[in-house]
């Protein structure tokens, strides 16, 4: 639980920006910890299933007040790896963000002979130029190197989804760093009206030269631009925009969720291997494109809520993974993440209240967005 005796004199007025962070005592900073990570108040699991495993959990309000969050699923059976084989994105809604979520319908489902043949994963729900953009990475042979990100839109939260009949964004030219797929997206609406996509990234060559699980081709970020919501999209440069390979131990990351508030973008992502792998990232960039040091959002779930032990099947147990954001009136309110385990020892979502102390915030759970 979070202590409020550690919130700073005028909390409730300053933004989650890096401007704030660098206005906070070196003291308070020591630890690597963001000023975001000391607004996380745990909530709980939700969505909760022995029969599926439930991940990447993204949420908006919807006009009718309620909370609706798009999804991804694959049957139990699949344990763990289904992700990659056999992932369906759902929509769930519940009356407010600590309200039961109650499935709705499978919105995206793998279509054959589709470059989403194999699996729909990855989604991330935004609202802009009137309509509903619900990003998300597909696969056309189970495996990696076909995973590309492509868009479905709607006017409404209901449907119908209007899938595109190709991906948005195609993996860069053969030995460029990111030759091997596009994944992870997450879309922001430029000020100045251009349409930007972040995606995940590494190259063939150095995953081919692996030596085990945990080192891989060494994760990145880039960045596409459009002038129109459903592109071409080009990339603003042939190198990544976040890479953390120099800080060496293959450091990299993934998961990256990036919104703009008080003109500056800010981004959370999970680590693999800056401070650890157990936690999740906070950055702060006042152009999106060149970013502050990374500093930790928040850790593992346990550092958060009693969990049992781990269990053989699950090898990625006590992450807090594909961290997405419910936003109100411009400041992020909730962080949904995903997590291995639950009383199915499954993977359920996992849901924090991010606090603030301000008039909004004490109104209550229930308050819908205007």
């Amino acid at each position: 639980m979070i202590n409020r005796r550690d919130f700073l004199t005028g909390l409730s007025v300053l933004p989650f920006t890096g401007t704030w962070a660098r206005g906070l005592t070196d003291s308070f900073l020591t630890d690597n910890r963001s000023a975001f990570s000391k607004h996380l108040k745990p909530v709980g699991r939700i969505l909760e299933s022995p029969d599926w495993y439930v991940w990447c959990s993204s949420p908006i309000y919807g006009t009718d007040g309620k909370v609706h969050l798009f999804y991804s699923r694959w049957s139990a059976d699949k344990k763990m790896e289904g992700w990659i084989n056999g992932s369906e994105i759902a929509h769930a809604v519940a009356e407010s963000p600590e309200s039961p979520f109650e499935y709705v319908e499978t919105v995206l489902a793998p279509r054959a002979d589709a470059w989403d043949a194999t699996t729909c994963h990855n989604p991330h729900i935004v609202f802009t130029d009137g309509r509903y953009c619900l990003f998300y990475m597909g696969n056309s042979n189970g495996k990696t190197d076909t995973q590309r990100i492509g868009m479905a839109t709607a006017k409404s939260l209901k449907g119908p989804w209007k899938r595109m009949d190709k991906p948005l964004l195609q993996p860069g030219i053969a030995g460029a760093w990111d030759d091997h797929c596009t994944t992870n997206p997450s879309f922001v609406k430029h000020p100045n009206g251009q349409y930007w996509l972040y995606y995940k990234s590494w190259n063939t060559q150095d995953e081919e030269k692996s030596t085990g699980a945990d080192v891989r081709g060494n994760r990145k970020y880039g960045l596409a631009v459009a002038n129109t919501l459903t592109g071409p999209y080009r990339r603003v440069s042939t190198k990544p925009i976040l890479d953390f390979s120099g800080r060496g131990n293959n450091a990299q990351f993934e998961d990256a969720y990036v919104w703009l508030q008080h003109g500056e973008f800010n981004m959370l992502a999970r680590d693999m291997g800056v401070f650890g792998h157990d936690d999740g990232l906070f950055l702060n960039s006042t152009d999106g494109i060149h970013w502050d040091a990374p500093q930790i959002a928040y850790g593992p779930i346990q550092d958060y809520t009693k969990e049992p032990e781990a269990p053989k099947h699950l090898s990625r147990y006590g992450r807090l993974e594909r961290p997405q954001l419910l936003m109100r009136h411009g400041r992020p309110r909730y962080l949904f993440a995903a997590a291995q385990g639950g009383k199915h020892m499954t993977s359920s979502p996992f849901i924090f209240r991010i606090t603030g102390g301000d008039k909004e915030d004490k109104k209550g759970r229930g308050e819908k967005e205007v």
